[in-house]
């Protein structure tokens, strides 16, 4: 099973919380997102995914990352800080896409375009922006881990998985 990450924010505030704050440590979000290969192998890319209260997501541009998620949706989403002293502190979620570029979310595409281009301060999408393709990034499980305790949250991994 997967949940949103609405849903997983419902479920687990405080990992959504820790985790949202690494995805997105200043205006843009940051990753990296990991697809298999036709050959069964990983393939790791940055990614600057859009992180909203409604949800994870990815504009993808058509390349070899997009072909995999389209034979597989399976990926990893994974980030980290590096300042000390939380220079191990990381934060990585699996799970599935579900492709959300259909007539019924011409709304969600274009608020989260509005969004994209303001967290970058741009007033416009660039040529090609509108051939990116809209994911939505599906919860199975995440791992939380810190350098220290804080919270609510120990020191080490926290792992937690979609009921």
């Amino acid at each position: 099973m997967t949940v949103t990450w609405k849903q997983f924010a419902e479920l687990r505030p405080d990992l959504a919380a820790a985790g949202g704050a690494m995805i997105k440590p200043g205006d843009v979000g940051l990753g990296f997102l990991a697809t298999v290969r036709p050959d069964g192998g990983p393939r790791v890319n940055p990614i600057c995914p859009v992180l909203t209260d409604d949800g994870l997501y990815g504009l993808l541009v058509p390349g070899p990352k997009l072909a995999d998620l389209r034979r597989d949706p399976r990926f990893a989403l994974h980030t980290e800080t590096a300042p000390p002293p939380h220079q191990d502190d990381a934060f990585s979620l699996k799970g599935t896409v579900a492709f959300r570029d259909t007539d019924g979310d011409a709304g969600l595409r274009a608020t989260l375009t509005e969004q994209f281009l303001a967290e970058r301060s741009l007033d416009e999408p660039w040529v090609g922006f509108e051939d990116q393709v809209l994911v939505a990034f599906e919860i199975e499980r995440c791992l939380l881990t810190l350098t220290e305790a804080s919270p609510g949250l120990v020191a080490g991994h926290t792992i937690w998985l979609a009921p």
